[in-house]
């Protein structure tokens, strides 16, 4: 299991990234070769996982709710939440060129990062031909088109969606020209090979998670199950003001830590890798007497 080799420079190869920090943690199997404020790399196997940084968004306090629909106590203080907003890309055998969500674009002033992010990854926009989304609202999507109108993704040949997110994309005027790239998705039907998609209700119409399998380690790429994961970890039934129902995103969260502790060809369990995870977006869940406390990839 060797590191990717290293490149210098502003070159635009998806297979050499420059020299970083290079961690492996004890018991795990992925191998961090790269970590920045904005880029993760990692190896497992034959595979590699990307998680970039789109930006951050700051959001009003009073959207975490407590099981009753009330405001978080324990966040009303702040004011306003920071939100990271991440992206995930996958490099291997079979998912090469495979994009997770792709941010924000010109939707909102603190994100739209994408493009400057894969450049300091290494990762030409061209060689992504895939894009899995899990779902539809505008900081998971609006990132196929840069702030200045410019087609992100030149050669994107496939949109995978879940079949029920497909009518929200179409509402999306600015986006017509990315019709045809749709390939509706039941739960369980595969992206490619190694990639699944999981249905993860609560959220939104079609809320979608990706599982991968290097058979080295398993992870799950998922959109909005967590927004404060300083809180949430720890009472999975705070939930998000913007889930369209909030009773069954608690209980898509609760199953996605219990799976992530319990399952995995790891004895440690599954990375999960969040849209909205603190940077870098890629970590393990970890029991924590009756609750959950998050372990992030990297430090």
């Amino acid at each position: 299991m060797g590191a990717p080799s290293c490149s210098h420079g502003n070159q635009s190869n998806q297979h050499h990234l420059p020299c970083g920090r290079s961690t492996v943690a004890t018991g795990d199997v992925l191998i961090v070769t790269f970590h920045t404020n904005n880029v993760l790399h990692g190896a497992s196997g034959a595979w590699r996982v990307w998680s970039l940084s789109d930006g951050h968004l700051d959001m009003p306090a009073d959207l975490l709710r407590d099981p009753h629909d009330n405001p978080v106590k324990e966040a009303a203080h702040a004011g306003s939440l920071r939100l990271s907003v991440n992206c995930f890309a996958l490099a291997g055998p079979g998912v090469d060129g495979v994009l997770i969500d792709c941010g924000g674009g010109s939707w909102a002033p603190t994100v739209g990062r994408l493009e400057q992010t894969m450049a300091e990854a290494g990762i030409d926009p061209a060689s992504i031909t895939v894009l899995a989304l899990t779902h539809t609202h505008q900081d998971h999507l609006n990132g196929l088109l840069t702030r200045d109108g410019r087609v992100l993704f030149p050669n994107l040949k496939e949109i995978a969606i879940a079949e029920a997110a497909v009518e929200n994309f179409h509402a999306e005027l600015h986006l017509a020209r990315f019709r045809p790239l749709l390939r509706p998705l039941r739960n369980g039907e595969h992206v490619t090979e190694r990639l699944r998609a999981i249905a993860l209700p609560g959220h939104a119409p079609g809320h979608t998670g990706y599982a991968f399998d290097t058979e080295d380690d398993q992870f799950l790429f998922f959109g909005d199950v967590v927004h404060v994961p300083a809180l949430q970890f720890a009472n999975p039934a705070f939930s998000w003001g913007y889930d369209d129902d909030q009773s069954a995103a608690r209980a898509t969260r609760l199953k996605v830590f219990q799976d992530a502790v319990a399952t995995g060809t790891s004895a440690t369990g599954t990375w999960i890798a969040g849209a909205h995870l603190g940077r870098p977006g890629i970590g393990r869940v970890i029991r924590k007497g009756q609750a959950y406390g998050y372990e992030p990839a990297a430090g």
